[in-house]
């Protein structure tokens, strides 16, 4: 299965999934427990969620794949 991704599109959801959402994650991580603010383990497990989402629709819309 292979979706195709508008250039602008992919390149976007590729910086949120490798650079911002991961960075989201730990920044929560870091100030929750420094803050002792809740709801550490459900936040950052959201937004992995949220992120192995996007990365598996870049994944099924990689344009370098080879088309079989």
């Amino acid at each position: 299965m292979n979706i195709r991704l508008n250039d602008k599109v992919y390149d976007f959801l590729k910086w949120l999934c490798l650079i911002v959402l991961p960075a989201c994650a730990c920044l929560y991580m870091a100030v929750a427990n420094i803050w002792h603010l809740g709801y550490i383990q459900e936040v950052v497990g959201t937004i992995e969620a949220i992120e192995c989402f996007i990365g598996a629709l870049i994944g099924l819309s990689d344009p370098n794949k080879n088309n079989k």
